[in-house]
């Protein structure tokens, strides 16, 4: 059996633990075979390729991005427990109100974290894929009342073990605090060395489990590593634009993405972590695709309508073409976006009511609020 790592006491609240150090990547004693994801790797590839090509279904790629961003950000941060909607990030970002206001902010900081490191990576002098990188994206996934005491930005100084109620009956204990720069040291150096023998998406596969299982902060350690997959895919080549939210299979299996992860440290079953991963990616790429397929017929047949009624104006065409990337509004909310008179998208947001584009939502004679509800069934279907 392949040996992943050593193990090496740790002290921590007063308890003498087993904390498990990983080998450097690639694995060895043996290698990864490439029979046993070749197969499933090309498939995996292609159902990206086929995803890229999808996206210009669309006038607008900004239409996937706001929404496809937003699946990840809500899916990952529900791996962790967060109780919010998608309807949740669109109220608050209409400025409605919102009822689980922690877990919403939570999502809006993995957004924020999410745009900083893709300005940094898409920018010719910002950082690279490093730990540097990693620590600014969880400064800013920590800023908040939750984040308080979790060292945001920073690497852990103490031991820190997952799941059980103490370390002494914890599931994982991963690296002692003093060798967490050491070994994410190594796995910078396999992300930015030359590794032509193993396919880009089988390495993000290793570097994603390798992160986790370092766990180098004491908060966000599974937001941050899945992060990171979708700015290996983009830096990789593997998708131009995140049009993939891997965080829906990842949720719908988390048991299993669990099991996969232990799998790798306690028996060195690197191949079944590596398939399963590739077997998400497929399943993802394959998901998202279909959802782009879907908004855009949806999209496309409610611009007919709103083209076949004489009633249209040039300020309701605007307006709805940017519905999709404001779903919920109010009329004061349109009148800004269109930069016109308050009467004017008054009127606007009429015709698409009236065509049954968009629904009011409060039964109120003023401060009225809108939404795109169809659009918003579709996404969070």
């Amino acid at each position: 059996m392949r040996t992943t790592g050593t193990y090496v006491l740790s002290t921590t609240l007063g308890e003498r633990v087993q904390a498990f150090v990983p080998h450097p990547l690639p694995p060895s004693h043996p290698a990864l075979a490439p029979g046993c994801f070749e197969q499933r790797n090309r498939a995996a590839e292609l159902a990206l390729a086929r995803l890229s090509g999808v996206s210009g279904l669309v006038p607008s790629v900004d239409w996937l991005l706001y929404s496809a961003i937003r699946k990840e950000a809500l899916l990952t941060s529900q791996i962790e427990g967060t109780q919010a909607t998608l309807t949740d990030l669109f109220d608050e970002e209409a400025g409605f109100a919102v009822s689980n206001t922690d877990d919403v902010e939570e999502v809006s900081n993995y957004l924020r974290a999410f745009r900083w490191v893709q300005d940094h990576l898409r920018d010719p002098a910002g950082l690279p894929i490093s730990s540097r990188l990693l620590c600014g994206a969880h400064r800013l996934l920590l800023n908040g009342a939750r984040g308080t005491g979790k060292q945001p930005g920073e690497l852990r100084r103490s031991q820190n073990w997952i799941g059980g109620t103490r370390p002494g009956n914890a599931v994982f204990v991963p690296p002692p605090a003093e060798k967490v720069a050491g070994l994410l040291a190594d796995l910078e150096r396999f992300i930015h060395a030359e590794n032509a023998d193993l396919p880009a998406l089988v390495r993000i596969a290793l570097v994603h489990l390798q992160f986790e299982t370092i766990h180098p902060f004491l908060d966000g350690n599974g937001r941050i590593g899945r992060l990171l997959i979708a700015a290996l895919m983009e830096q990789w080549g593997l998708l131009a634009e995140p049009l993939m939210y891997l965080s829906g299979y990842l949720k719908a299996h988390q048991a299993e993405y669990y099991r996969r992860l232990s799998a790798v440290r306690t028996e060195g079953d690197w191949e079944g972590w590596v398939g399963f991963f590739l077997e998400g990616v497929e399943t993802a790429a394959g998901d998202a695709e279909r959802s782009i397929v879907a908004i855009a017929s949806l999209i496309a047949a409610d611009r007919r309508r709103l083209l076949a009624t004489p009633k249209a104006t040039p300020a309701s065409y605007r307006l709805f073409e940017m519905l999709p990337m404001m779903p919920r509004f109010t009329i004061e909310k349109a009148r800004q976006q269109l930069d016109t008179s308050f009467p004017t998208a008054t009127a606007a947001v009429k015709i698409l009511e009236g065509l049954g584009l968009v629904t009011e939502l409060t039964g109120q004679k003023k401060n009225r609020s809108y939404s795109y509800q169809p659009y918003i069934d579709l996404l969070t279907r």
